[in-house]
């Protein structure tokens, strides 16, 4: 995989999070035209970024910077921004941390969770294609056995990637796949175990077992395994991601995040409301159905980006 320039990725990012910058945007705009930051007008901005799903502590945070140093003056538009992308920047970047696997371990393994529909298994797909691009040796393993669908899509990758597929017969024992996927991976001496699972929520037993038995049949073989556990949220769904990552940290033990689909949505705020809220490293994000349009995570680019401001 070529190494795009990085003025290349901001441009996707922000053509990506148009939707939500351009709501922003117009917002802070109507807001703030020959107007004085008063309280009613950090009243309506502190609403403004709440709609925007940023969270209450976000907005608190931004509003009452603001409030410090601006109470009482004008204030245009570009300098709410431009505050704006800072404090959201001071956010985001304790959590934006690349996944880099452990050169230590032949392989590293990655146990992605996700509902479905959050776009898990492609998401595997091109992280595989990202990581082999550097590189890397990567296997995937089919481990959503109950969905025909999700295994033909892993093999389609496959073959785009070059990277192995560890596959079975639809409804076979998805602990037994990762068992036979981390054995191989490990004879290969692969650099990456990508390993997908189920993300059936209709019975939350059924699959907190079933994920709980892949990882212990992982640590039969390599206790330290799986070494990241990493849950998929489609951004789209706005402030349910908060109730999807409650769910998987319940289920598992999820290490970081991967957020996708934030090209089809106006509420890429989320992604600050839930590095607020839950700390966990947010790995990627993908803006695009293309397979470099999941890229790691930059803190000052998403911020600039959501704000609608240029680089």
């Amino acid at each position: 995989m070529t190494i795009e320039p990085k003025t290349s990725w901001f441009g996707r990012i922000k053509a990506g999070l148009s939707r939500s910058s351009s709501r922003l945007a117009q917002g802070i705009g109507d807001l703030f035209t020959k107007r004085k930051l008063d309280d009613e007008a950090l009243e309506e901005l502190e609403e403004l970024l709440i709609a925007a799903d940023l969270g209450v502590a976000t907005a608190r945070k931004v509003t009452e910077r603001l409030a410090k140093s601006r109470f009482d003056q004008e204030i245009s538009p570009e300098e709410i921004k431009e505050a704006l992308a800072e404090e959201i920047a001071a956010i985001l970047e304790p959590v934006a941390r690349p996944l880099t696997p452990d050169p230590a371990r032949k392989p590293h393994v990655v146990l992605m969770v996700g509902v479905n529909g959050s776009g898990k298994t492609t998401t595997i797909g091109k992280l595989a294609k990202y990581y082999k691009g550097r590189g890397l040796k990567v296997t995937m393993a089919a481990g959503d056995t109950f969905r025909a669908a999700a295994v033909e899509q892993l093999k389609v990758w496959g073959d785009r990637t070059n990277c192995p597929v560890v596959a079975r017969a639809q409804g076979a024992d998805a602990a037994g796949l990762a068992f036979d996927a981390l054995t191989e991976s490990a004879a290969r001496g692969d650099d990456l175990l990508l390993i997908d699972t189920a993300g059936r929520l209709q019975n939350k037993a059924d699959l907190m077992a079933e994920l709980q038995k892949m990882v212990r049949v992982l640590k039969k073989q390599d206790p330290s395994a799986p070494h990241d556990v990493l849950l998929v949220l489609d951004s789209t769904v706005g402030q349910n991601a908060h109730a999807q990552v409650e769910i998987f940290k319940d289920l598992t033990q999820v290490s970081g995040l991967v957020m996708t689909k934030l090209d089809g949505t106006a509420r890429g705020g989320v992604v600050v409301a839930l590095a607020e809220k839950f700390g966990l490293p947010v790995h990627a994000i993908g803006v695009g159905e293309g397979a470099d349009d999941l890229q790691p995570f930059d803190a000052r680019t998403f911020a600039r980006s959501l704000v609608g401001l240029a680089d």
